[in-house]
């Protein structure tokens, strides 16, 4: 992928897919001053979507950022996305693999995903509890 920007198309434009195939109704907000990139509707309820895309950063493990960065008139800005989504939709590209995490479970800044470990500790982030398998968690 040439740019951070094109790849972030890419993941929005396949998760918005992902949730059409399962029967969710997508609305994309107007202008970039929302926080977040989706509104996926079940039928019964709104879901405000940010989508990420993953890197691998370590072995058996993949990081995405849960805060968004900004630069205006030469100083640098982070936000955080409490209080404006309900869960970031994540796509990791070289498996194509989507998750879905809850604002309320994303730690800040950025968040890792587990796909294996020799040890089993309460703050693991288990890929497998995440993965968006075509329903949103209850």
């Amino acid at each position: 992928m040439s740019n951070s920007k094109a790849q972030g198309d890419e993941t929005e434009a396949r998760t918005i897919s992902q949730f059409i195939a399962n029967g969710y109704s997508v609305s994309i907000p107007f202008g970039d001053n929302d926080k977040y990139d989706l509104l996926v509707d079940d039928g019964t309820r709104l879901y405000r979507v940010q989508c990420k895309t993953a890197w691998q950063n370590k072995p058996q493990t993949i990081r995405f950022n849960t805060h968004s960065q900004t630069t205006k008139d030469g100083s640098y800005y982070e936000q955080t996305y409490d209080d404006a989504v309900d869960a970031f939709c994540v796509r990791y590209p070289e498996t194509d693999q989507l998750y879905w995490i809850p604002i309320d479970e994303a730690t800040k800044q950025k968040m890792e995903l587990r796909f294996e470990s020799s040890v089993d500790h309460p703050s693991i982030n288990w890929a497998t509890d995440y993965e968006f398998d075509g329903q949103i968690p209850e």
